[in-house]
């Protein structure tokens, strides 16, 4: 049998850093950035996010991660934000192995294959008001963003499901909950809630087409 075994140099080493840095840092920055534009977008999702923070942290406290599992409201948020706004729209690339029959479609060996991971996140058929910000939606539920549940699948699923899902959930709760319990936030330039723009840019990532601008301030 041939050996097809390659050796890792560096140069291998340096693009695999250079790809983990790049996926974790702009991916995760940007559902923390939409995450809080929906918030500010949305003042009685906030309140109750604050409210929360307040009850069980305490007003201006530092979140711990051992504190994640005791905000459910601030779990659902991120939730909410990964289905809305998915950080990679079309997840990576696929490939079946085989051909691949499903619900009467073939999908033919080698074929590059796209999920549509915002498009599923938005579908009418599976959930109600799907164009709303409603963290409500997920409290209760057994959904989650670990691929079991296709409806919400940011990550992707299976054996290729993204390797920095415990990492960014981990720190998404912990920036946004920090966020939010830290500082009061203000719009700038005479924003309202109301006249937020909240249009999404599509790349490779999806992104605000107008970045939040947001002032915090010093809790009282």
């Amino acid at each position: 049998m041939e050996d097809k075994t390659e050796a890792i140099n560096r140069n291998y080493i340096k693009h695999l850093f250079l790809d983990l840095f790049a996926a974790g840092t702009d991916t995760t920055s940007s559902t923390l950035e939409w995450a809080m534009a929906e918030l500010l977008h949305n003042p009685e999702a906030l309140s109750k996010a604050r409210l929360e923070l307040e009850q069980t942290i305490g007003k201006g406290n530092p979140v711990e991660e051992s504190n994640i599992t005791q905000l459910p409201y601030l779990q659902a948020i991120i939730k909410e934000t990964f289905r809305l706004h998915p950080p990679v729209p079309f997840l990576i690339p696929r490939k079946p192995s085989t051909d691949t029959e499903i619900n009467g479609f073939t999908i033919p060996k080698d074929s590059q294959v796209l999920v549509n991971a915002w498009a599923i996140g938005r579908d009418a058929n599976t959930w109600n008001n799907p164009n709303t910000f409603l963290p409500e939606r997920f409290l209760g539920s057994d959904v989650d963003v670990k691929g079991r549940n296709f409806e919400l699948i940011p990550f992707g699923g299976g054996r290729r499901i993204c390797p920095g899902l415990p990492l960014a959930t981990r720190m998404l709760h912990l920036m946004l909950g920090s966020l939010l319990n830290g500082f009061d936030w203000k719009l700038e330039d005479g924003v309202t809630p109301e006249k937020m723009d909240m249009e999404d840019k599509f790349g490779i990532t999806v992104q605000k087409a107008r970045p939040l601008l947001a002032a915090p301030v010093a809790c009282k």
